[in-house]
């Protein structure tokens, strides 16, 4: 029975109305019931005077009416399948009036109301787990002042380019930039990463993480529904608003399932004349456990992937990943981190540090991406101290330095500098020069690096049936034939477009494959709505490749895309497990209610049966909640 929803789909969010009119309706029932036990004491106790017995079982039975028949009333207007239920019990009240069984007619609604409040105390725990999320939205952020101070502000204040103080305990008020500090956060609230993560200068950090030690300036970048905290609740609240398809299967055919209920209830009447099993037909044949079995299963699931820093939009693709048979699978910011990172040194000299201290003070003075790889080496209070400063377009940048002029940039740069350089190595990524007072000191080699977990995560994703799997990159064929051999993946499209990309995804389901698709730039967000699943990378993704996903990995680890389809295919499971209950226990209870073999109180046998039912659906489905992946390792 729905009385509390009136009509809407189960397992939704309640509002607080809603929630009031639960409590109402729960005060209510207790109300009937003290009544109800008086009115059987009474018959007890003075058998004679039967007119007080029936007077009390007839208050307890219209202070239960009210909120049956609005709700019934509510599921005429507003079709949906848990509205059956309500128009079956409301059946069932009626019917026991007519025939003068007050008893029945009290003591029915009682069961139901009773059985929807420990079916909302069981049912998961969605609405708790989302406002769980959004008490770590809600917190005080230490915002850093023009002249230097720290103001204790809320966070919901906050804007795109504030400073913010995080100090040791202190919760992150929004998503941002490290710009001083070190220290290590507990990000499991919201990538489900249990190893704390260490920042350090330049690193992204996510509001809702905890500051275990150490003390970090932030320059915020996303704040409330923006944040990636934000965008985790409105998933979730989209998700669990979002019907399974056996639920739109079902609600196709709710109003034919309706008058076979009927139909056989007057069966029942016409040939046994026996009211209490055509009241008992009413009350078994209503469908909670069935409409229950899909959502229940498919909030459990989403819950357990939130918990492990998996963001799924609808039911509907988490039953997607069970069937998947390819992947297609981007490079850059997918299998590799998507920035330089220095990869070698090319160099006679003994004293690398002061390389590196040079080049990241030289890099620190330009915008290209080469000297702003560079410039992350050492910290700013290790950088050489410079002056008279010229960026040469295209070509690197030149400084003054107490050891004389220095300079950072192509082999042009040197050249025109009229500086001997050493060979210049063959490397298949850029290639940075350095000079100190008219010697040359080195080469810079810097590539995009693999991310350390790519080989494990893909030869997982074989293990699950993705044998078939595809590197699509727009990068340069010999930088992707490398990749692809270091991490295991045969077939391999370089310096694709996004139309390309797009092609290639539809011909793969053309050949019948079922492709996961990952990425996280603008150009693939084409093949990642072209996917059967398109999994966007959350850390670090584009804006339209997460708004073009199905499925966004908040932490960016690739070992969670197994993660992803081992649990869809233990949802799977669980539903086909619950429909069986839902489906069979159904037709059991109407079967037995029917032939007459619940007995004299076959509607009150039968509401609790059916109950029992909806907890047993409800029950198994929280089984997935104990959902845990192999433990991740390097």
């Amino acid at each position: 029975m729905t009385v509390s929803r009136q009509g809407t789909a189960p397992v939704s969010m309640l509002t607080s109305t809603e929630q009031c009119s639960a409590a109402r309706q729960l005060t209510l029932a207790m109300l009937a019931l003290g009544l109800l036990g008086l009115g059987l004491v009474w018959r007890w106790l003075a058998p004679e005077q039967v007119g007080v017995s029936q007077l009390l079982l007839g208050v307890a039975s219209l202070l239960v009416a009210v909120p049956v028949m609005r709700s019934a009333w509510f599921s005429l207007r507003y079709p949906s399948l848990h509205g059956i239920t309500d128009q079956l019990i409301a059946l069932a009240m009626l019917g026991a009036w007519a025939t003068g069984d007050l008893l029945t007619a009290a003591l029915l609604p009682i069961i139901m109301i009773f059985g929807h409040v420990l079916e909302e105390r069981s049912v998961i725990g969605s609405q708790e787990a989302i406002d769980a999320l959004g008490r770590l939205t809600r917190s005080q952020a230490r915002r850093v002042q023009a002249d230097g101070s720290v103001l204790e502000v809320d966070n919901a204040t906050l804007k795109a380019g504030d400073l913010v103080e995080v100090r040791a305990g202190d919760r992150v008020p929004a998503d941002g930039v490290v710009v001083s500090g070190q220290a290590s956060l507990d990000t499991a609230p919201i990538t489900g990463e249990s190893v704390p993560l260490e920042a350090a200068v330049g690193m992204q950090v996510f509001g809702g993480a905890i500051n275990l030690d150490g003390l970090l300036r932030l320059e915020v970048t996303r704040t409330g529904e923006e944040s990636t905290l934000g965008k985790v609740i409105a998933l979730m609240q989209s998700a669990e608003r979002a019907k399974p398809p056996i639920t739109r299967l079902l609600e196709r055919y709710a109003g034919s399932y309706l008058v076979l209920v009927l139909l056989l209830a007057a069966v029942t009447w016409f040939i046994t004349n026996d009211a209490q099993a055509m009241l008992a037909v009413l009350v078994a044949a209503c469908p909670c456990a069935l409409v229950l079995s899909a959502p229940a299963t498919a909030i459990a699931g989403i819950a357990v992937a939130a918990r492990h820093g998996i963001l799924i939009r609808s039911s509907a693709f988490l039953e997607e990943l069970a069937d998947l048979t390819s992947l297609v699978v981007d490079k850059t910011g997918t299998l590799t981190f998507g920035t330089l990172r220095l990869q070698a040194i090319d160099t006679a000299q003994e004293d690398q540090r002061a390389m590196l201290a040079l080049a990241a003070s030289l890099g620190s003075a330009s915008s290209h991406p080469v000297s702003r790889a560079l410039a992350g080496l050492v910290s700013q209070d290790q950088q050489w101290s410079l002056r008279d400063i010229h960026e040469r377009q295209g070509l690197g940048v030149v400084a003054r330095t107490e050891q004389g002029e220095a300079a950072l940039g192509r082999p042009e740069l040197f050249a025109q500098l009229a500086i001997n350089t050493r060979p210049v190595p063959g490397h298949d990524g850029p290639i940075a020069g350095l000079a100190l007072n008219g010697e040359f000191l080195g080469w810079l080699l810097l590539a995009d690096s693999v991310k350390p977990e790519a080989q494990q995560a893909l030869e997982e994703l074989r293990e699950l049936g993705l044998g078939r799997q595809l590197l699509l990159t727009g990068d340069r064929q010999s930088v992707a034939d490398s990749l692809a051999q270091e991490v295991g993946i045969s077939d391999v499209e370089a310096q694709a477009l996004p139309e390309d990309k797009l092609q290639r995804v539809l011909g793969e389901i053309d050949k019948g494959f079922r492709p996961m698709v990952v990425g996280d730039g603008i150009n693939d967000s084409l093949a990642l709505k072209a996917g059967v699943v398109g999994v966007a990378m959350g850390a670090g993704g584009a804006d339209i490749a997460l708004a073009s996903a199905d499925v966004v990995l908040i932490g960016s680890d690739l070992r969670r895309l197994g993660t992803c389809v081992r649990l869809s295919r233990e949802c799977r499971r669980t539903l086909q497990v619950n429909v069986i209950i839902g489906l069979g226990w159904t037709l059991a209870i109407v079967a037995f209610a029917a032939f007459g073999w619940l007995g004299a109180a076959g509607a009150m046998i039968a509401a609790v049966l059916h109950n029992l039912s909806t907890l047993l659906v409800l029950g198994n489905a929280g089984r997935l909640l104990r959902f845990q992946e192999p433990l991740l390792k390097l």
